[in-house]
């Protein structure tokens, strides 16, 4: 079937934007990084799960409002954008627009917030051991002196947005940094060069995240917080 000029163009476009976010990409149409629509993950527990650290009111409207907003608005703005590079693709890569960072920021980051977690007795809380254990001493002195920097970072962000812990990408060592709204450490393209790695623990700022709960009380948000991180996946992540 013939094209019209009009049709070519835009098959043209879409394919140069697929191209441009994951170079050799349309080639490989079933590489593992080609995804369709991004989609909102499940939670893995439940509303209340994560109580009293977290309450149920929050997770509910963070989860289902919040989150799944920015899954559904990152779709609207790769419509025209066929196969998508993943999500870690996509965010890595150059030239973010405001929409795609604002809103692959948001999905991304709040599928490694609501992994980072859970219920206590069932994986949330205690201490980080093995290798994670042994890098952080390294890196940072001691676990507790880590946890104060991070903490610290967490309550300093000037209105909304995350801490993480990063593995480097310039030299592997594990830093503390904090980002705005909804930007994290893979942007190459937005942070500085010691701010660029790969998220091994999050924690969301925002004041959606906290404020029914907490109301203006982010120190005790973060300190109870701490009680619900998953150490095991955080483990996983660094590999």
């Amino acid at each position: 079937m013939n094209m019209t000029r009009r049709e070519a163009l835009k098959r043209t476009a879409v394919l140069g934007a697929a191209a441009a976010f994951a170079p050799g990409m349309i080639a490989r149409g079933n590489s593992p990084s080609a995804v369709g629509e991004y989609e909102l993950m499940d939670l893995p527990y439940a509303f209340d799960a994560l109580e009293p650290a977290v309450d149920a009111g929050t997770m509910k409207v963070h989860y289902q409002k919040h989150h799944a907003g920015y899954v559904r608005k990152l779709n609207a703005a790769m419509k025209d954008v066929s196969p998508r590079p993943s999500l870690e693709d996509l965010l890595a890569g150059p030239n973010l627009s405001d929409a795609v960072r604002n809103n692959g920021g948001g999905t991304y980051n709040h599928n490694i917030f609501w992994k980072s977690m859970a219920p206590i007795g069932e994986g949330g809380g205690g201490e980080p051991q093995g290798d994670l254990a042994a890098r952080l001493r390294k890196d940072f002195g001691s676990v507790e002196d880590f946890r104060t920097q991070f903490s610290k970072a967490a309550g300093s962000v000037f209105g909304s947005g995350w801490a993480w812990l990063v593995v480097r990408e310039s030299d592997g060592k594990l830093v503390v940094v904090s980002t705005g709204n909804q930007d994290n450490p893979l942007m190459k393209s937005v942070l500085s060069e010691n701010q660029v790695g790969r998220p091994l623990l999050g924690l969301d700022v925002w004041e959606h995240a906290y404020y029914l709960h907490y109301q203006n009380r982010r120190t005790d948000y973060i300190a109870n917080w701490w009680k619900v991180v998953n150490w095991n996946e955080v483990s996983q992540r660094l590999g």
